[in-house]
């Protein structure tokens, strides 16, 4: 029996039950919205570390400009100046770190890890500069629809790359000088793990290189390639040199 002007009224809020649904539900947002905002952030940084290989790119033309040759590569992971002795690289260093000081760039790429560099060593020489028929060494090359490798671009054609690594950074080394041994997710991609990858960690020698499509065809044992790569252009370098007036 109640009073008169007595109420009795219903507590309001969530139940256990519902509390939990709510929570289930917020759970399956998150969770198909995580993918997306994942692949939004990897594109900015890919969009990121190739603005910054056409700034190395330009910096690298202004360098052969100025100098008349190309630089060596750089003297460690934590000392960006060029690796050279008595007018050629050091102990004939054809390929290791982009020598980010000489050039005036950032050392690294948007994951934090130091571009590879590699140039012949007849275009790295100040003591006998290149000319328009110095011999290139360095070819690039890409996968067909079947997955086996094909050149994209002609043999012995280039003269200088410059590699990120890109997001799973394998055989790439970190600003602290810390060498990426293992990829995540794990990854055995032979083309980013190997032929882009310097020796000893890798089995590059410098002088050949892939770059495709991360979504694109891959050999049998592939996984997804993720190397970003950067090709100076014989014709572009060489017209610069003229119109500079650096090469006849």
């Amino acid at each position: 029996m109640t009073h008169p002007g007595i109420q009795l009224t219903k507590q309001s809020g969530f139940s256990l039950i519902e509390l939990a649904i709510v929570l289930f539900i917020v759970a399956l947002l998150l969770g198909g919205l995580l993918p997306t905002v994942s692949g939004q952030i990897e594109q900015q940084r890919r969009a990121e570390t190739r603005k910054q290989l056409d700034e190395i790119q330009q910096a690298l033309l202004g360098y052969a400009i100025s100098k008349g040759y190309l630089p060596c590569p750089a003297k460690s992971d934590s000392d960006g100046t060029e690796d050279r002795t008595a007018g050629i690289c050091t102990d004939n260093k054809r390929i290791g770190f982009l020598p980010w000081t000489e050039l005036g760039v950032k050392k690294s790429d948007s994951w934090n890890r130091l571009f590879t560099y590699s140039a012949p060593l007849a275009f790295t020489s100040s003591t006998a500069p290149f000319s328009l028929t110095t011999a290139r060494d360095i070819t690039l090359r890409t996968r067909n629809a079947a997955g086996t490798l094909v050149n994209l671009s002609n043999a012995n054609d280039i003269p200088a790359v410059v590699v990120s690594h890109g997001p799973n950074g394998i055989f790439g080394t970190s600003e602290n000088g810390v060498l990426v041994t293992s990829a995540a997710p794990t990854s055995n991609n032979v083309d980013d793990q190997k032929t882009n990858a310097p020796t000893p960690a890798g089995t590059g020698t410098g002088i050949a290189f892939v770059s495709r499509d991360p979504a694109g065809p891959a050999s049998s044992t592939d996984e997804a390639f993720d190397d970003i790569v950067l090709t100076l252009s014989p014709n572009i370098l060489f017209n610069r040199m003229v119109t500079a007036g650096k090469l006849p």
